[in-house]
């Protein structure tokens, strides 16, 4: 099959993407309200935030289903997850990965915040409050393992085979450059956060990642940093509690 062939037979797209953020979006505040209010919990508001751990994991499911249910009807309507969205994972990919996404918790990060900090009023209290009120959640050794299995690896799972996989090839798919795609993916990966502080930190993540992919043509790479990423945070805030 030539590859023209194969274009013409990938009938997903920004059609697909949009699908994706606007069911994650949807069913996580619909599905995600009835649960918290058949259980009596309370997220956010004036109140304290009384879901536990556990219950922080349900209401995951809603919205992780709206990214996953856009990838896999995507993979229908073309050669499949793996062979359009390049879902590979070979063993140098492991160390690969998690070096790149340890050294950009650790190294870049901090690099990145330095002139933010200093043209804002921001601290690294204000950057790093969010992991820490999830992370206040976990109030034993279970708790802990749900908290860095739900944010150290399924979470990178769901958001590398959606942002740069269905997001970015689609851009591509667009005609967009693979490094312009690299960045409309970081951008819109950041912004679906909706921390604006978190943003930069967010959309330089997203660069390297995406950046892992095009350099190895695989998506295992950036699903290797990402969770390497998002578990330096999970033992730091281990270590610090």
């Amino acid at each position: 099959m030539t590859t023209l062939e194969q274009a013409d037979e990938r009938r997903w797209g920004f059609g697909d993407v949009g699908i994706g953020l606007a069911a994650s979006l949807v069913l996580s505040t619909l599905i995600g309200g009835v649960i918290l209010s058949i259980a009596g919990w309370q997220s956010g508001g004036d109140g304290p935030d009384t879901v536990p751990m556990w219950g922080l994991a349900l209401l995951q499911i809603p919205l992780w289903a709206g990214y996953l249910g856009a990838v896999w009807y995507a993979g229908t309507k073309g050669g499949g997850i793996v062979r359009d969205f390049h879902a590979h994972l070979r063993p140098v990919d492991v160390p690969l990965g998690l070096v790149v996404g340890i050294a950009t918790q650790l190294l870049v990060l901090p690099a990145l915040y330095v002139p933010v900090f200093w043209l804002t009023s921001a601290t690294e209290d204000d950057l790093s409050r969010p992991a820490e009120e999830l992370s206040q959640r976990a109030d034993g050794t279970l708790s802990w393992a749900l908290f860095a299995l739900l944010v150290g690896i399924i979470a990178p799972i769901v958001e590398e085979l959606f942002y740069r996989g269905l997001l970015l090839r689609s851009a591509e798919k667009r005609g967009a450059s693979p490094w312009a795609a690299v960045v409309i993916s970081a951008l819109i990966f950041a912004a679906m956060h909706l921390q604006p502080l978190q943003f930069p930190g967010l959309a330089a993540f997203g660069l390297i990642a995406g950046a892992l992919v095009v350099l190895t043509g695989r998506l295992g790479p950036a699903i290797m940093a990402h969770i390497g990423f998002n578990l330096t945070t999970v033992v730091v805030l281990y270590l610090q509690r």
